[in-house]
């Protein structure tokens, strides 16, 4: 019987997933996932998937992210024997904690460009905790020396935060400082 994949063509994740699948001769539906239209947004996807992201494997009503023990418990795409297994497992978590990440790092900023070309803050016409939550996000890169000149959008979205922001100085400047010198000195 063929397992439910949710997914979205262009996620890395989901075309391992169906890439692993298709190595096991593991049949799938796929079920495609409108994450532009926020389809995992909807409450009978978060129902499946609270962190509603892709890709969902559905097997049978177990809802989950992905494992391939259940359907490859012999198979060398997850070996049993645990240095091998241990290898697997840390190419996987550079794969999702360093390449994922630097992939993010040149997406993402366009991303919020986006955002930020419909309105005047993050959220809305009006500064709310997301703006708070971002800037406070993005201005620690900035203290690492990461440059958002590419982003006009969100450079002058960033200087007038931290001109509207009446604490904005006294709360950052010291410790985003204190944050430099410190990867300053592990250079």
């Amino acid at each position: 019987m063929p397992i439910d994949v949710y997914l979205y063509g262009a996620s890395g994740p989901c075309r391992a997933v169906l890439m692993v699948a298709e190595q096991l001769g593991i049949e799938v539906n796929k079920k495609t996932v409108d994450l532009m239209s926020g389809e995992q947004m909807k409450p009978e996807y978060i129902g499946m998937n609270p962190q509603h992201c892709v890709p969902t494997i559905d097997d049978n009503g177990f809802y989950f992210v992905g494992k391939a023990n259940k359907y490859a418990p012999d198979s060398s795409v997850y070996p049993k024997d645990p240095k091998e297994r241990a290898l697997v497992d840390r190419m996987l978590y550079f794969d999702i904690g360093t390449l994922y990440k630097a992939e993010g790092d040149f997406l993402y900023p366009q991303l919020f460009r986006g955002f930020l070309s419909k309105t005047a803050y993050a959220a809305g016409d009006q500064i709310t905790l997301a703006d708070f939550s971002l800037i406070a996000s993005l201005s620690f890169a900035e203290a690492a020396d990461y440059s958002y000149a590419d982003y006009p959008k969100i450079t002058a979205w960033m200087q007038k935060l931290k001109s509207e922001i009446p604490s904005y100085k006294e709360i950052n400047d010291v410790p985003l400082q204190q944050f430099k010198e410190f990867l300053k000195s592990k250079k």
